[in-house]
């Protein structure tokens, strides 16, 4: 390819240099965007936390005394809230990984599909989320 070419190729390719850090935080991201994020930031959670939560089973298996001390230690309100936003990382990446597969299967693809399903994701995680808050602190 000769320079001259080499030159008008790089010319007629369209230049994106509009877009700086300020115009980031008014970018409005659509709901399924949203639901795309959360199902990483839930599985990445879920990834990092997969080797303390064995080690905590193991350890409350070991014994009677071992399972009553973490009965004793879920009690508390900090811990009650960081198994919470656990469960929540699980019903997230649950019900988004489900949506995902029936994605997969070439249904909902249109836009308003995939608003209507990522809202329905985001709906159904937060109210079973919520159940399990109203059982983990006791309201039932």
């Amino acid at each position: 390819m000769s320079e001259v070419a080499k030159e008008v190729a790089r010319a007629e390719r369209p230049q994106f240099r509009n877009i700086h850090i300020l115009q980031l935080a008014n970018y409005r991201l659509p709901l399924a965007g949203l639901v795309s994020i959360l199902h990483r930031i839930s599985g990445f959670l879920l990834f990092l936390l997969i080797p303390v939560v064995l080690y905590l089973l193991k350890q409350s298996l070991l014994s009677e005394t071992t399972f009553d001390y973490f009965k004793g230690l879920v009690s508390g309100v900090c811990v009650k809230l960081i198994l919470l936003a656990l469960v929540w990382a699980y019903l997230q990446h649950f019900c988004a990984g489900i949506r995902h597969l029936v994605m997969d299967m070439h249904i909902g693809l249109d836009k308003n599909s995939a608003r209507v399903t990522a809202a329905s994701v985001l709906a159904v995680s937060l109210v079973l989320t919520a159940l399990v808050a109203l059982k983990l602190f006791g309201v039932f």
